[in-house]
């Protein structure tokens, strides 16, 4: 297919998945409704952070920092101000703390980075304890005005379908092949005349607006919140491997994985911690070892090339154990002498 039918592709599969996920609500329990709104969370998280650090392989762990942020203004003004207005403010204060942060630390790459990132997570989140502690003289903040539930559903749907549309359209534009550049070959990309120092603050501000829209949305889902519980490191933590186990270099993985692990969360996680952690861990060890690029990349040539490799595996077994594979090594040994003699 040429890159027009690709795109058409890409919007009708949009279009479905909106429609399916309006449609939910209407037919399904508050049980469910509630997963799928965890699902459509981590949609909007996963696509947005893959749309960045996947195209130029830098590894942030500041998305529960602006996710965080998101919450906090969520607490704090949304009293003052509209549901709208409050998210808007929100995503714009997180891609303030990213343009910020991107400049002190973009010029590095690799562990260093991904340290950095979540060194500068840790300190927001004890900046805002210190902050609460010492001016309001508590730690956390309850939430007395909360939109209706559909109002709730309906925001984190639109955050995740447009985090999407905005990964269709930046991976067509030259703003998105100057990323994919810079994954590439930073320097080359230098080389070419990309600002790469301007292209990866965009990519990461852009990434932070959606984290900081989506924690304001979500954050009317606790009564009470506190920082411990919005800068929570697991949230930036699943994100990644949710990317990562999904296809990190691809559209609709990152929306196939967070389905699999919201199904995973709401089922093992509050009766089965322990075995909720250890899916997550095979996951991930699986899609390094067998599937480098992800749930999205498999293919039926995937699943026969499985097949064959499964029944190479038990042929060679079944010869080790019937003992022919060592019959098979003395035969050659025999040969082997009797062709020096000769």
């Amino acid at each position: 297919m040429n890159s027009r039918q690709f795109l058409i592709r890409d919007v009708l599969v949009l279009l479905a998945f909106t429609g399916w996920a309006l449609a939910l609500p209407f037919y399904t329990s508050e049980f469910v409704t509630s997963m799928a709104l965890t699902c459509l969370m981590y949609v909007a998280l996963s696509s947005s952070w893959g749309l960045f650090c996947g195209s130029t392989r830098y590894l942030s762990l500041a998305t529960s920092a602006f996710f965080g942020i998101g919450a906090y203004t969520t607490a704090i003004l949304l009293g003052q101000f509209g549901w709208v207005e409050t998210i808007l403010i929100g995503a714009g204060i997180s891609v303030a703390v990213a343009v910020l942060m991107g400049a002190a630390v973009l010029h590095l790459r690799g562990t260093y980075f991904a340290v950095l990132t979540f060194g500068m997570t840790e300190l927001i989140l004890h900046a805002v304890t210190y902050f609460e502690k010492s001016v309001t003289g508590t730690v956390g903040r309850v939430l007395t005005v909360v939109p209706e539930r559909d109002t709730i559903y309906l925001t984190v749907l639109a955050l995740a379908v447009l985090s999407v549309a905005v990964s269709i359209w930046v991976r067509r534009t030259r703003f998105g092949l100057a990323l994919m550049g810079i994954g590439a070959d930073e320097q080359r990309a230098q080389t070419l005349g990309v600002n790469t120092r301007l292209i990866k603050i965009a990519g990461f501000a852009l990434t932070a607006a959606f984290a900081g829209a989506v924690g304001a949305a979500m954050a009317v889902r606790w009564t009470y919140i506190d920082p411990h519980t919005v800068f929570n490191p697991f949230i930036g933590f699943q994100t990644v491997l949710i990317t990562l186990i999904g296809g990190v270099l691809t559209l609709w993985g990152p929306l196939i994985a967070a389905i699999i692990f919201s199904v995973l969360a709401e089922s093992l996680r509050l009766q089965f911690p322990q075995i909720y952690l250890m899916s997550l861990g095979l996951l991930l060890i699986l899609c390094v070892l067998y599937l480098p690029g992800g749930l999205a990349s498999l293919r039926w040539a995937t699943f026969k090339g499985w097949w064959y490799d499964t029944r190479d595996w038990a042929k060679d077994l079944k010869r080790e154990l019937s003992g022919e594979k060592e019959r098979e090594k003395q035969r050659a040994k025999r040969r082997e002498k009797e062709s020096y003699f000769v």
